[in-house]
């Protein structure tokens, strides 16, 4: 799948394999789709993985950033892996803005991940932390409140309706804590059944905190699999970015990508450029022969 999705391997850190996977293996994520009434479940399997044994000075950052990397992602799932992975998020994050480099952070809040190592208290302890290093603040609705302690007013517990200018607020309410924010960014799913999420999202661009919003069309989504979809925002947010698109046209970048990523099974996209550029361009959905 690295391969496929043509990741350069020159930076990857190899650890070497016990036969078995007691001391090193890749982790795993099992998710039980949900349907209609029922919701989706998730369960991370992340014991003894590679990445969550890696301790500060493991990795030398400088060497990688001093090459004129010109973005770094990373976040609370990475953050909650161990004990060291705070640690060693925060040194990436210090060595990427050392050099120059945009920094952004998906705030993605895992309970079951952190429950070992200090709880919600403990979440937002390291990512209050990170966030004065970071450009680009990424979340929903969840995250935010559980990761850096700001409410959104007007939510009920299902989520079943999301107001915009609740999240505005709120919003507000960050970028004047970290004035070192440039963007921040929240997906808004309304969960109406497992099956049919709408969807559309929201992004604050901005400098000290004063800025603007911009809204993504609002889709109402039939899901095949809606793991992925947050993750396949950030990155059609982030190329938006790269690209140099404006925050309007990043954002809905963004959300089309995350859109069309819930419609194929499993949490990398499947998504071409085109078929991302076709959907942000309106197109419908038939079938193209």
């Amino acid at each position: 799948m690295i391969l496929q999705g043509g990741v350069d391997m020159r930076y990857v850190k190899w650890v070497p394999f016990d036969g078995l996977g007691r001391a090193a293996r890749n982790g795993l994520n099992f998710t039980e789709a949900g349907y209609g009434c029922r919701g989706a479940v998730g369960c991370g399997d992340r014991g003894n993985t590679a990445v969550c044994h890696l301790k500060v000075g493991d990795i030398d950052f400088d060497a990688i950033f001093s090459k004129g990397i010109r973005w770094f992602h990373c976040g609370g799932i990475f953050a909650a892996l161990s004990d060291t992975t705070p640690a060693v998020a925060l040194e990436a994050c210090k060595a990427a803005k050392k050099y120059g480099t945009m920094v952004s952070w998906d705030l993605n809040y895992r309970p079951s991940l952190w429950k070992e190592f200090g709880g919600q208290k403990k979440a937002q302890e390291v990512n209050r932390e990170i966030a004065h290093y970071v450009d680009v603040m990424v979340g929903n609705e969840e995250d935010f409140t559980a990761c850096l302690g700001y409410s959104v007013e007007g939510t009920d517990e299902n989520l079943a309706a999301l107001d915009p200018a609740h999240f505005k607020t709120m919003i507000n309410k960050v970028v004047k804590d970290y004035p070192n924010f440039k963007a921040v960014a929240t997906t808004l799913r309304e969960a109406k059944t497992a099956s049919v999420n709408g969807w559309s999202a929201l992004v604050w661009v901005g400098e000290n905190g004063v800025g603007e919003f911009q809204q993504a069309t609002t889709r109402e989504l039939w899901i095949h699999d809606r793991v992925g979809g947050g993750d396949s925002f950030a990155s059609g947010l982030i190329y938006g970015f790269l690209s140099g698109k404006n925050a309007k046209d990043s954002v809905e970048f963004g959300a089309a990508h995350g859109a069309l990523a819930m419609t194929t099974p499993g949490d990398t996209s499947m998504a071409t450029l085109k078929e991302v550029e076709k959907l942000v361009g309106g197109a419908g959905a038939r079938v193209d022969r």
